[in-house]
């Protein structure tokens, strides 16, 4: 591990994180941009399919989680041993995972439509997606582990080179696919579907031959099929949490996307468009988050903890400010943002108030993110998130938006601003409970600051 100024290495490992979550967040964006062109439903479809990838990125991240959060203490303790071991035995939970929602959403498409939207031909565009881009399922669920690896192991560059061939592999074939270039028939969905599965089937193979050709952790079949029963219970212990977590949070965002789906077309187009410049604009959040835990987490583990705790404090505030700057430009941009994309009048308007709501909405996902997913995560303090968001999304969060919009029959503007709540109520426990420092531990060795 390298000796360096915290400036240094935030800034080695927040930069290339950073290109490499924009980058993701393009995929959907040249979807949506190119199918909105041609067919506004088959775009709200593919937003809507999208969420089946949502629910399998959240077993996914669970797994990368609990890995990257001892791989961070692993690699600043110096053991590759572990890092090998803890590699296979996640490889081993991700293959059946990808596996089921390979064959769901190959096998029941029309049921997980019709659990997000009722109207017919959003369902219809939304099974001939799922059924084509099931096979994506198996590829991303094993290199997204591969690939949290290599940023853990000093080796974020090469990660990010990748993700941004892939993106722009899956952009140049949706337009191919989409539009029917180069002799290729004009597809649709269809084309999108095909695109993101060849472009995730690429990322697996140039993931995996990086970790070979580079990476000092090596994928050992051994490892995959022999458990180290200690590293097992250490690795449920923590990563248990961030699974329930991700899992209840994320049925709890999906019931967001239900509640949404069953308004009307206008609010999914404006909704759909929404999520995405979210997911744009949060892209310096998340890899702040990742960047801050690998860093927290190499100096808890190599026993710096004093240190690991100093790093977890310039972080938050670095997160407060970049919170802030992204929230207000996002709301100097609603109006260029909503003239671009020409929705109808009425979509056009909710677009845009959407977009005003996202701007608290994104300092409270900085800021949590950053703090539960990142710095918590870094000292496996993984109850503590985990309660947080299952009180935040299912006592208030959901009831709340549920009775507004079907019982009471609210506006819909007003339901979306309920729904998006959830991040801004947890801002002060969030930070109550930072200032225990619980999560100021080496779970590699001995020893805590609390």
């Amino acid at each position: 591990m390298r000796n360096e100024s915290f400036s240094n290495k935030l800034v080695r490992l927040v930069l290339p994180i950073t290109l490499q979550y924009f980058m993701f967040a393009l995929v959907p964006v040249s979807d949506a941009v190119m199918l909105v062109a041609m067919d506004k439903n088959a775009m709200s479809a593919v937003s809507l399919a999208g969420q089946v990838f949502f629910v399998f990125s959240l077993f996914n991240y669970a797994l990368m989680a609990g890995l990257s959060l001892f791989a961070a203490q692993y690699w600043g303790k110096g053991d590759i041993k572990s890092i090998e071991k803890l590699l296979g035995y996640t490889t081993r939970l991700a293959i059946p995972i990808a596996l089921i929602f390979f064959f769901i959403a190959i096998l029941a498409p029309d049921s997980v439509m019709r659990i997000y939207t009722n109207e017919q031909v959003i369902i219809d565009h939304g099974i001939n997606y799922l059924r084509i881009v099931s096979i994506a399922f198996i590829s991303e669920g094993v290199a997204q582990l591969y690939s949290a690896v290599l940023k853990n192991t000093d080796h974020v560059k090469i990660s990010t080179a990748i993700s941004i061939s892939m993106v722009i592999l899956n952009v140049l074939l949706n337009a191919v696919f989409i539009y029917g270039l180069l002799g290729v028939p004009a597809m649709g969905e269809s084309g999108a579907a095909i695109a993101t599965t060849i472009s995730a089937i690429y990322g697996a193979i140039a993931v995996i031959i990086a970790m070979i050709v580079k990476c000092p952790a090596r994928i050992r079949l051994t490892c995959i099929f022999k458990t180290d029963m200690e590293m097992r219970r250490d690795f449920s212990k923590y990563s248990s949490a961030l699974l329930i977590n991700q899992m209840f949070w994320g049925l709890g965002f999906n019931m967001i996307t239900v509640i949404i789906g069953h308004l009307n077309a206008d609010v999914i187009e404006a909704n759909a468009i929404s999520a995405v410049v979210k997911d744009l604009v949060s892209c310096f959040c998340y890899s702040l988050a990742d960047g801050g835990a690998i860093m927290v987490g190499n100096e808890l583990g190599a026993g710096n903890l004093e240190r690991g705790k100093q790093y977890g404090g310039r972080i938050v505030k670095l997160t407060i400010i970049s919170g802030t700057i992204i929230g207000l430009v996002t709301a100097a941009f609603s109006y260029p943002i909503v003239q671009l994309v020409g929705l109808n009048p009425v979509a056009s308007d909710y677009l845009y108030k959407m977009l005003l709501m996202c701007s608290y909405y994104i300092l409270g996902r900085s800021i949590n993110s950053t703090i539960i997913g990142g710095i918590f995560a870094a000292g496996g303090d993984t109850k503590f998130g985990m309660i947080c968001d299952l009180v935040t999304m299912w006592v208030f969060i959901i009831p709340a938006g549920a009775l507004a919009a079907f019982v009471f029959k609210i506006p819909v503007l007003w339901v979306y601003f309920i729904l998006n709540l959830d991040e801004i109520i947890k801002i002060p426990v969030v930070f109550i409970h930072y200032k225990k420092y619980k999560w100021v531990k080496n779970l590699v060795g001995k020893g805590d600051l609390t």
